[in-house]
């Protein structure tokens, strides 16, 4: 196997850079750049030699392994962040027999292959790279630390157990030792769909996607009700043109926002409203598909919502002639009411509690999901059948296995990979 080697810091120039070396001619390539190599896991300064010339002073650590982040020989030198410097080192790298520039992903599939970390947990690590909220960092970092991970673990031991239970039916049950009555087939069958319906209840929880795609909030109404206005106030910045004009705004208008660690996409929507203007007609029936897709929706409108669970809100409470919010309303809200924008988020962020997952949670994935899925309908197969049994068992933990990668297909692993920096 070749040895790779990448700058796994951030982007030059910076304070240190930290080039990873991995693989196994990485202790040589190591030796011929420093000379004799330092105790393992303690740095030690050196200077790092190309031939006569001394290219920097540099901490050197080696890592034996496979005890390592990539289950290989793994050498980090730490250097000055110059962009110079490193492309000097990983010059001189480059110049040494056996050793290559690592491709994207290429040091944590390693770990992956050499059983260092299972699929879970690098597909938390491409989204803990990737995470722009809190709430993003925190979730994907579960998953990194292998609460997904430990959770379908636990889930194909408990089907291991039964598969056990169906194969001594089947193989003993002529031996006494064995229960193999009617009695013994219900109670895995009772196993198989109390194993089903755990999984199903994480499947059901919030999708992690919601944190990294935002909660959807439309705003809608009829025409001049406050939408864009409301929108700009959310967003704190002149998004959409506000105008006394009837029908401003005539197609949808998407705002991104990071609130209390949550993201957020905010829709200012055309006036809902019968039109034979056909450019503005498109404007509306947009609105209508944002007020159908929408995980929450803001109603400004007088009439009542389209939607049961929206947020309804009593607009231009300062206008003269609407000083009091209606009955049904959630609050009322004015643009001379500087308290208006927190009630609207304070409503916001209380709805989308429910909709994320929480902390302690175990959030999947889509594809996880689906493979979770997968296992739990071959768990509930009515069917009653040993034989049967014993194959629906193993299907389902295929279907759990395949999300820790125990069957991961090279266009898989290419898909998840090409995600990550060079260096990691």
């Amino acid at each position: 196997m070749d040895t790779i080697f990448a700058t796994s810091s951030g982007r030059p120039p910076a304070a240190i850079a930290v080039i990873r070396i991995s693989g196994p001619h990485a202790f040589a390539a190591a030796a011929q750049l420093i000379g004799g190599l330092p105790e393992p896991r303690r740095a030690s300064l050196r200077a790092l030699r190309d031939g006569d010339g001394i290219l920097d002073r540099a901490l050197v650590l080696t890592f034996p392994g496979p005890a390592t982040a990539t289950g290989e020989d793994l050498v980090e030198l730490h250097c000055h962040g110059g962009r110079a410097v490193i492309a000097a080192v990983e010059a001189a790298l480059a110049r040494i027999a056996g050793l290559r520039p690592a491709a994207a992903g290429e040091f944590t599939r390693r770990a992956l292959g050499n059983g260092r970390i299972d699929l879970a947990e690098a597909e938390g690590l491409a989204d803990l790279l990737e995470a722009e909220t809190e709430a993003q960092r925190r979730v994907a970092l579960s998953a990194t630390e292998g609460r997904v991970s430990g959770a379908i673990r636990s889930w194909m031991d408990r089907v291991a157990m039964l598969s056990a239970r169906v194969e001594a039916m089947l193989d003993f049950a002529d031996e006494d030792d064995v229960a193999s009555d009617a009695a013994a087939f219900e109670a895995v069958r009772d196993g198989a769909v109390a194993l089903a319906a755990d999984i199903a209840a994480v499947i059901d929880a919030p999708p992690v996607e919601r944190l990294r795609d935002g909660i959807r909030v439309v705003i809608g109404g009829p025409p001049n009700s406050g939408k864009s206005t409301l929108l700009n106030l959310l967003g704190d910045r002149d998004a959409a043109i506000v105008s006394a004009i009837s029908g401003t705004t005539r197609d949808r208008i998407d705002v991104s926002v990071t609130r209390r660690g949550v993201a957020y996409v905010l829709t200012d929507t055309a006036g809902l409203t019968a039109t034979a203007d056909p450019i503005e007609a498109i404007g509306v029936a947009r609105a209508e598909d944002a007020i159908r897709d929408a995980d929450i929706l803001l109603w400004l409108g007088d009439a009542i919502p389209p939607r049961a669970d929206a947020i309804w809100i009593h607009a231009r409470a300062d206008v003269a002639g609407r000083e009091r919010s209606p009955e049904g309303r959630a609050f009322a809200i004015a643009q001379s009411d500087g308290g208006s924008g927190e009630r609207v988020w304070t409503a916001l962020h209380d709805r989308a509690a429910a909709m994320l997952p929480r902390e302690d949670a175990i959030a999947l994935k889509r594809d996880q999901r689906r493979r979770c899925a997968m296992a739990v309908a071959a768990l509930r197969d009515p069917i009653g059948d040993a034989l049967i049994l014993g194959e629906n068992l193993r299907q389902a933990r295929i279907a759990l296995a395949a999300i820790l990668g125990l069957d991961a297909t090279g266009e898989m692993l290419d898909a998840l990979f090409v995600r990550f920096c060079i260096g990691k």
